[in-house]
């Protein structure tokens, strides 16, 4: 699977539970959108990423990417309810960076 390489880094960083390295893959005024929720700016996602590695240690194993829309199908395991499920990373990046994230079931 040919992974842009700001998305190859997300996932290493989100199977390493590296917070500040998940936040760097992001643009300054980023935002993620997940569970019912917004994270904007660079400082916001680090913290949320940190509080679900401490709650969920949740890691990713890429199935598909859809290069034309920027959609990672990633099977998702952790300590939540239904684990493992198979989520949608919906990507929007500019500059190498990501603008814009929003995970979906």
């Amino acid at each position: 699977m040919n992974l842009p390489n700001i998305i190859s880094e997300l996932v290493k960083a989100q199977n390493e539970f590296d917070s500040a390295a998940y936040a760097n893959c992001f643009a300054e005024n980023a935002e993620v959108f997940d569970e019912g929720k917004t994270h904007n700016g660079k400082a916001e996602i680090e913290n949320w990423i940190d509080k679900a590695n401490k709650e969920y240690r949740a890691s990713m194993k890429p199935l598909d990417y859809n290069e034309k829309e920027n959609i990672l199908s990633a099977e998702t395991s952790g300590t939540f309810p239904g684990s493992p499920i198979v989520l949608k990373y919906h990507f929007q990046l500019s500059d190498g960076y990501i603008q814009s994230l929003k995970i979906t079931g």
